[in-house]
C-alpha cells in the first residue's frame, strides 16, 4: 500500500529515515507545477527554469532543521516561500556588481526576461510577506498558496479544512495588509 501525503508528513516530522525524500517524490509533480507557475508569473530569467529551481528548493527544504509541516498546505506554502527566495537570490546574483550588474549594454539584449523583473519590488513584497507571517502566519499561508502556488480558494479551503468564504476573507485581509505595507502606510 502506498503511503498517503499526511502519513509521509507525519513520518518526516518524526525524522524517520527517507521520509522527507518520499514526501518530496510524492509531491514532485505539484511542486514542479508550482515552480513553473512562480517562474512564469515573475517573468523569470531564461537561465533559471523549473527543473533547475526544484532541486535547489529540495536541497534548501531538506537542509532546514526544525521545519515542521503538520499538513500539506503548510508544506506547499513553505516550498513556495523557499522558491520565492531562490528566485530573488538568483536575480540579485545576476545583477550583482561583480557580474556587471551596473553596466547596461543596450546593443544586444541576451536575456530579455531579466529586464522585466522588478528586483526592488520583489524584495519589498518578500519582506512584507515575511512581516505578515510574523503577525499572522495563517494569512501569509493563504497568500503563499493563492498567489505563489496558484491554488483556487476552494483548493485552499479543502487543504486547510475551512470554508471557502473564510479563505476569501483571509485573502482580502492579507491583500489589504500587503498593499498598505508596500505603500509604506504607517497604519498597517
Amino acid at each position: 500500500m502506498e503511503p498517503t501525503i499526511s502519513s509521509l508528513i507525519d513520518a518526516a516530522d518524526r525524522d524517520e529515515p527517507r521520509a522527507a525524500d518520499a514526501l518530496f517524490a510524492a509531491l514532485y509533480r505539484e511542486l514542479h507545477r508550482m515552480a513553473r507557475h512562480e517562474l512564469g508569473r515573475r517573468g523569470a530569467p531564461v537561465s533559471l527554469g523549473a527543473t533547475t529551481l526544484l532541486p535547489k528548493a529540495y536541497i534548501d527544504i531538506a537542509a532546514r532543521d526544525g521545519a515542521s509541516f503538520p499538513d500539506r498546505a503548510r508544506f506547499l506554502g513553505y516550498a513556495a516561500r523557499v522558491m520565492r527566495g531562490l528566485i530573488l537570490e538568483h536575480v540579485r546574483s545576476r545583477r550583482a556588481v561583480k557580474r556587471g550588474g551596473r553596466i547596461h549594454i543596450t546593443a544586444i539584449d541576451t536575456e530579455p526576461g531579466e529586464a522585466a523583473i522588478d528586483v526592488p519590488g520583489l524584495t519589498r513584497m518578500s519582506d512584507a510577506l515575511d512581516e505578515l507571517a510574523g503577525i499572522d502566519a495563517g494569512l501569509a499561508q493563504v497568500v503563499d498558496l493563492k498567489f505563489f502556488c496558484g491554488f483556487s480558494f476552494a483548493e485552499i479551503a479543502a487543504m486547510r479544512g475551512v470554508a471557502e468564504r473564510t479563505v476569501q476573507r483571509q485573502w482580502e485581509k492579507a491583500r489589504i495588509y500587503l498593499h498598505r505595507s508596500l505603500r509604506g502606510d504607517p497604519t498597517t
